[in-house]
This record gives structure tokens, C-alpha cells and sequence, in this order.
């Protein structure tokens, strides 16, 4: 089955159960500091898994885009992927277990509503308790496993696995289906129940796995078992039940309403509509296809480069399209990185005039991402152009990024050796692949390479870097404390200002509020002149000086797209949203889709004798400028 029938399939399925199927959001988290990416179905949704009431009702389904940067080196075995779909659907303290396994069973295995796998090649997960025995074991959801696999005529024994070192204590015997975990089946934002602080929801999950019955490779571990990495085993969904509150004595209590969280690769389960342990060569085939044309090399053979490349285009025209530009710095980078890695590879396919006379480029692989999904995301067609033209630059860059990387390779290499300083030196600063510097030594006959002290400073310096950026996005709103409330409504007063001085089509490409300032990332194509920085800064003092009314109102996404409300750039929105206005809606100087939270009043922002005063304006990538603004 392809991507798009069981896509449509599953949300045909959760349809007819009552839910709502709510958009995809952006891969730029709103109003979620703690992160760069969207990188689960779920994150889009933790407000209103923690008790904020969604405006779509308590029945939710939809289909959410993925990116999960730290996949980028794994890129290139069979199932990992950096961008991907997660299929989801969510209870927000309605159904439970007794509804969300036999769900999620009936649409694996139903061959007309449903993927049509054979029951007998599925193998599940469950939580065993917790280790001082405050949480029992989820016998729950054992009964009604042991009953949905009886119900097909098959035995579903349950297995108890103590994790010790270097694996498991036993082998799988036979009749075992029903595999009991510990902190594996366990899901909270802080990890293990005994990591968890007070206040902070948690509970049990349930993981479903395809058995592709592949021999076991003793090398993970001396016995198999559904979670062991050997390739056997393939997880396609996960039913999270949060059903749990720590409490500030330690121990555990009910959540007043139990919230069911379900997630299902959907790459996956179209790899196991097709017993295929091979995520690519479903889930990326037309890629792959137009890959073998232009190079006259064989997937079987290449299948590395093959992975790479179309997984690296995919994730990059997503990203171009939900807003980020190629860079050096934040989301940007990630893109440059994904475009320059999928450059490298296609040079060792050597795509070149192969086909039709024609040279390859990346470019030339947009419109077939495009054909494939701009049906379900419409902004990957609208914004082509832009996609088509950012992925060529980039690969002009690239160009001359190599040219000059030789140029560095051959002053580093003038000893007859590659120090770990020196390779480093090429990969971050001159940017060129660590794969190149490999393939270079060996046409000039240089053998020795510090490979091993290369990946060590590599890794500090990428923990350095994920500090600084978990430091960078630190105290947004997540963070509702008064000072980053009201500069969040004081963002909302600088975008329309920048709307009336610099022109309409200025919009927000990225935020991030903090208690001590704000940060709009906006487009625009020229620096910003002191006069018209000025003029935006008078603009919102007036508005905070005249004390609007911030008014919040649940209406008809329609209604608030024919008011003019500013939205997200590229996202897909619900039926029903939430509108800020500054001002009432009839006259406001400000309308925005947007969750809150906001001052009541503009006037608040001015208590102290504070103002509005811009502390920087800057280009942070190519078309795409930055303001610091502060209240003082």
C-alpha cells in the first residue's frame, strides 16, 4: 500500500469513530522554545494533553510531518529517516485502553478499512511496573491483548524481561506474544517514575512491533526479543496512556482525566503492508527511481547513497517550505547540512549526463516530492519557486565551498597526514565532508587520518552547540511568567508595526520570548533603516500608551482568515481557532491566530514607567531579517 492510501485509510477509520482530523502543524514549533523541530506527532499537542481544552473537541486525529535532526548521520541503514509522518490519534479525557488497542489492532489487521496485516506477524509491548512496585503492572492492557490475539486464533503468552547487562535474561519461548518492560513502556516528559518531579504526568504505554522472522545477529545482544535492535523486530505504533500524577510525596496518583496519546510511523507500516524491512523502497520509491535514471547505477548496489539522498531532499524541501532558509546557525543549518550531504553523495553516483543528455542537480528531485505530497501539504506547491531557488543557490555555494576546501586540504595535508585539528578545522569551518577529506587522502596517498580524534572534537563541539541552543531557546512561552506575557503581546504590536512600515508582505518566519526580551525573525530583503526602526518603535509605544483591550475569541477559521488574522507561515489550521485581537475585532490594530497567553490590557506593558524600545536589527539569513526588543 502507498503512503497516501493508508494515510487516507487511517483517518478514514478514526473519522468514522468521532474524532476530528485537525491539520498537520508547521516543523517549526509555535510557542515551544525547547526545541528547533516538530519531531513527534504528539509535541504540537502538549497543552491540551495537560489539561487546556482543544477547540476541536476531545476526539483528535491527524497525520503530523516529522524532523528529527540527530537521525542525520544514522541516515543511510533501512528504517532511519530524518523527516517522516507520524499518524496519531488522541483521547483528551474521553476513551481508554478498552478502545484504543482494539482501534489500533482493527486497523492493522482489517483488510478492507484497514492495512490488512496478518495478526500473526505482530508482537506487542506493555509496561511491568514500576521497580519499588508503587505502579503495578499493566494488566489492563494485557487482558485485552490476550483477548484481540485470541479472538484471531492465536496464543498470547506474557513474557516478564529484567534488562541486564549486555541484554536480556532469557530467549522468546513459544507462545509468547506480550512482552512486559520497564522503562521502556513508560512515558513521561521526564523520563523513569522515579525521575519525574512533582506535578509532572506520566503512564504506561503499549507498543505494537512487525516480525519480519529474520534470523537473530547475536552481536545485540545473546537473545531476540521485540525491542532488540538486530532488525527482526520493527515497532509501527505506540498507545500512550497518561494516567498518572506525582504527587509532591512521591508517590503516584490518578489523573482526574485519562488521556489517551497514540503515534504510528506511517514509512513503517507501508514497509510492512509490504513485509518489506526496507523503509526507502516504499516510502521513498520516486526518488529512488529518478535517482537510477539520471546515475545508471542500481539501488542493490548503492543503496547508501541512494538513502541519503532521498530522504536528505525530502526533509530539506519541507523544511524550505514551512519557512527556513539554508544557514549557518539555528534550523538553517540543518538544512544546509541536509542539502550538502545529499550534494556529496550524488557526486558519488556520479548523477551526471546520463540521462537524456541531461546533468543532474537536487533541484531536479523537488517536483517529484512535490507530485507526491502537495495534495496533503499545499504549501510545498505554493511556495515551489522559493524551494526550487533556495536548493539551487545552495548548490552554487557548495560549489565553491568545495573549491575552496581543496584548496585548504592540500596546505593541511603538505606533511603527508591528516590531524584530528585539521580535519575538524575542514569540516566546520570550510565545510567540507568528512567523507571527501576520506576519499582525497586515498587519490594522494595519504594514509594516516585522526578519524577517531576527529569524531572527538566533533562531539564536543556539538554538545557545546546543543547547549548553547538549549540555553539560546530556554524560558520561551513555556515560561508564562508576567514580564514574558506581556512581551509576547508586545510581539504581537511589533509585527503589525513592521506590517505598516516596512509593507504587507512582511511576515513572521520565527519568534522566541523570554522574560528579559523578545526575538521576531521576519522577511524582508534589505536592512531596516534607524528611521523606519524608529517609526515602528513610536508605533508601539502609541498602541501601549492608548491601553487597548487584548481580547481573546473561538471562531470559524474562516471567518478569522476573512478578518485578515495573521497566521503561522505555512501551517494548516483546525475548523475552530484561536483569534488575539488588540483592540476590539471591528477596529483592532492587531489580529493573530495564536493560544496566548496575553496582558489584558496594552497599558500593562508601560507599568514601571517601562517602554518599548528596540535593542538590535540583524540578517540572519538570506532574505530573512531579526529584531531584539526590550521592555525597560
Amino acid at each position: 500500500m502507498t503512503l497516501s492510501e493508508i494515510r487516507s485509510k487511517y483517518l478514514a477509520f478514526f473519522k468514522e469513530r468521532g474524532h476530528t482530523i485537525i491539520p498537520s502543524a508547521s516543523l517549526l514549533p509555535e510557542n515551544d522554545p525547547t526545541t528547533l523541530f516538530t519531531g513527534s506527532g504528539m509535541q504540537p499537542l502538549v497543552p491540551y494533553l495537560l489539561g487546556k481544552n482543544h477547540p476541536a473537541g476531545a476526539r483528535l486525529a491527524n497525520s503530523q510531518k516529522c524532523f528529527r535532526a540527530m537521525d542525520i548521520e544514522e541516515v543511510g541503514d533501512n528504517r532511519h529517516t530524518t523527516f517522516f509522518e507520524m499518524l496519531g490519534n488522541w483521547s483528551l479525557g474521553d476513551y481508554f485502553k478498552q478502545e484504543q488497542l482494539p482501534w489500533f489492532f482493527e486497523f492493522l489487521t482489517d483488510e478492507k478499512d484497514g492495512v490488512g496485516l496478518k495478526p500473526e506477524k505482530l508482537f506487542v509491548t506493555v509496561y511491568s511496573g514500576s521497580q519499588d512496585g508503587s505502579i503495578p503492572r499493566d494488566e489492563e492492557s494485557i487482558k485485552i491483548w490476550q483477548k484481540l490475539f485470541e479472538g484471531k486464533g492465536i496464543e498470547a503468552k506474557v513474557a516478564d524481561l529484567v534488562t541486564e547487562e549486555g541484554g536480556y535474561a532469557r530467549g522468546m519461548k513459544e507462545g509468547e506474544r506480550i512482552f512486559a518492560y520497564r522503562d521502556k513502556n513508560w512515558w513521561s516528559r521526564a523520563g523513569a517514575p522515579d525521575k519525574m518531579p512533582a506535578g509532572e504526568p506520566g503512564g504506561p504505554d503499549s507498543e505494537v512491533f512487525y516480525d519480519f522472522g529474520t534470523e537473530h545477529n547475536t552481536k545485540f545482544g545473546a537473545h531476540c526479543h521485540p525491542n532488540c535492535d538486530c532488525g527482526r523486530f520493527l515497532e509501527i505504533g505506540n498507545s500512550v496512556f497518561m494516567q498518572y500524577l506525582k504527587k509532591p510525596d512521591g508517590s503516584f496518583g490518578e489523573l482526574p482525566k485519562r488521556n489517551v496519546d497514540f503515534g504510528g510511523g506511517l514509512e513503517r507500516i507501508a514497509a510492512v503492508s509490504e513485509n518489506s524491512a526496507d523503509i526507502f523502497t516504499v516510502a521513498h520509491k520516486s526518488i529512488i527511481d529518478e535517482l537510477a535514471r539520471f546515475s545508471g547505477k542500481t539501488y542493490a548496489e548503492h543503496k547508501r547513497e541512494f538513502r541519503v539522498v532521498a530522504d536528505h531532499i525530502k526533509a530539506a524541501v519541507f523544511l524550505i517550505a514551512d519557512g527556513v532558509s539554508p544557514d549557518n546557525k539555528d534550523q538553517g543549518y540543518f538544512v544546509r547540512r541536509l542539502l550538502r550531504r545529499a550534494m556529496r553523495f550524488c557526486q558519488n553516483l556520479e548523477a551526471g549526463e546520463r540521462y537524456e543528455g541531461q546533468t543532474m542537480t537536487l533541484s531536479d528531485l523537488v517536483p517529484i516530492v512535490i507530485k507526491e505530497y502537495g495534495a496533503v501539504y499545499e504549501n510545498l506547491e505554493e511556495h515551489k519557486e522559493r524551494i526550487l531557488s533556495e536548493i539551487a543557490q545552495e548548490e552554487e555555494r557548495f560549489q565553491r565551498t568545495l573549491s575552496r576546501g581543496l584548496k585548504e586540504f592540500t596546505r593541511f595535508s603538505s606533511d603527508g597526514e591528516i590531524s584530528a585539528q585539521d580535519a575538524f578545522a575542514l569540516v566546520t569551518t570550510y565545510g567540507f565532508p568528512l567523507e571527501l577529506i576520506i576519499e582525497e587522502a586515498g587519490e594522494r596517498g595519504i594514509k594516516q587520518i585522526d578519524i577517531d580524534g576527529f569524531k572527538e572534537l566533533l562531539k564536543k563541539h556539538q554538545e557545546l552547540s546543543r547547549a548553547g541552543s538549549e540555553q539560546k531557546f530556554k524560558g520561551g512561552l513555556a515560561d508564562t511568567a508576567e514580564q514574558t506575557v506581556r512581551l509576547h503581546t508586545a510581539h504581537h504590536l511589533l509585527l503589525k508595526a513592521l506590517q505598516l512600515v516596512l509593507g504587507p508582505e512582511v511576515h513572521q518566519r520565527g519568534s522566541n520570548i523570554t522574560r528579559e526580551r523578545l526575538r521576531i525573525d521576519f522577511n524582508y530583503p534589505q536592512k531596516v533603516t534607524k528611521e523606519q526602526l524608529a517609526e515602528v518603535e513610536k508605533i508601539v509605544n502609541e498602541k501601549i500608551a492608548a491601553d487597548l483591550p487584548v481580547v481573546r475569541t473561538e471562531m470559524a477559521r474562516e471567518e478569522a482568515e476573512k478578518l485578515g488574522a495573521e497566521h503561522e507561515f505555512g501551517a494548516k489550521y483546525p475548523e475552530r481557532v484561536s483569534v488575539y485581537s488588540v483592540g476590539p475585532l471591528n477596529s483592532a490594530f492587531s489580529i493573530e491566530f495564536c493560544g496566548g497567553p496575553h496582558v489584558s490590557r496594552t497599558g500593562e506593558l508601560a507599568e514601571g514607567g517601562k517602554r518599548f524600545k528596540i535593542q538590535k536589527e540583524e540578517a540572519v539569513a538570506q532574505g530573512i531579517r531579526r529584531i531584539k526588543a526590550v521592555l525597560e
